[in-house]
């Protein structure tokens, strides 16, 4: 059974820093492609970073571009999102989810993923 299970959300001061961890199983990282999403309340969903299977290129939203950073982990089967320098605009439920052996320019939408985690809370005060 494939299950993702995001952690590290918090309340972190503006400026600040969190890591949040998506972990996988049932499932191998490296035929999955992995994306992180967030929702703010009364919004959509909307796409943060994504990483895509076998040749592992990232993709990251022009929001979080030179402040998050999607890495992965194959020994542990964990993806993580370092978030940096956070904004007032970043509150948010995060998302991980997974699809299996996908690549290319449309790895990052959202429609195409099959997989979700059930997301945890961040939180930034100013």
């Amino acid at each position: 059974e494939v299950q993702l299970v995001e952690s590290g959300g918090g309340l972190v001061q503006a400026g600040g820093s969190l890591r949040l961890s998506c972990a996988a199983s049932g499932f191998t990282l490296d035929d999955y492609a992995i994306g992180w999403f967030r929702q703010a309340p009364g919004k959509e969903r909307d796409r943060v970073s994504c990483i895509s299977s076998r040749d592992g290129i990232t993709y990251y939203a022009d929001s979080v571009k030179g402040r998050f950073t999607l890495s992965s982990d194959n020994a542990k089967n964990t993806v993580y999102l370092q978030m940096n320098s956070l904004k007032p605009e970043d509150p948010a439920v995060y998302y991980c989810a997974a699809i299996w052996r996908r690549s290319g320019w449309d790895v990052c939408t959202e429609t195409l993923y099959g997989y979700w985690g059930q997301g945890t809370q961040v939180t930034v005060s100013s």
